[in-house]
């Protein structure tokens, strides 16, 4: 785990290595915020990162949000994707609430064309699956908002614990 200091000395490539992985399969937010160096902490720099993601474009935002798994989906997760499903008790879900799970993201994709984002971390599964239902209801426009808010709660946690 490197060290802010140690972070603000990298070059460009190292940085966005480092990173790259606190975005779901997008490490241009990473490539694009590392010439704001030096950092004078790690709440700066994922406000930096974050901002980077509002100045992107809205086919960049959409491209984040749809770099995101499914929450007990097919395909396979990076393992920062897995624990974090893992913390909210995904990986022990029965297979009724699989099912369930499955059909909520059906009916999400299907509705916004994208996948449902929730910080799992900070989430357990059931409350997850009563967000479902409600934001069903919501209009792509707010689901878009709710889902870059989401990914900065992740990016944050998943920031924590790379940066000392």
């Amino acid at each position: 785990m490197p060290k802010l200091g140690e972070l603000n000395a990298l070059d460009r490539a190292e940085f966005t290595r480092i990173v790259a992985p606190v975005f779901e399969h997008s490490p241009w937010v990473a490539a694009r915020t590392e010439s704001q160096r030096p950092f004078s902490s790690r709440e700066r720099l994922h406000e930096a990162l974050v901002a980077t993601v509002r100045a992107a474009s809205d086919e960049e935002k959409l491209c984040l949000i749809r770099a995101h798994p499914d929450l007990i989906g097919e395909g396979e997760l990076t393992a920062a994707s897995q624990t974090e499903q893992a913390s909210a008790g995904l990986d022990h879900a029965s297979s009724e609430e699989a099912k369930q799970f499955r059909e909520y993201n059906r009916q999400y994709r299907e509705r916004f064309g994208f996948p449902f984002v929730i910080c799992a971390r900070l989430n357990k599964k059931e409350a997850i699956a009563r967000a479902f239902p409600v934001r069903l209801q919501n209009s792509r426009e707010q689901e878009i908002e709710i889902a870059l808010q989401e990914i900065s709660k992740i990016a944050d946690l998943r920031l924590r614990d790379l940066v000392e």
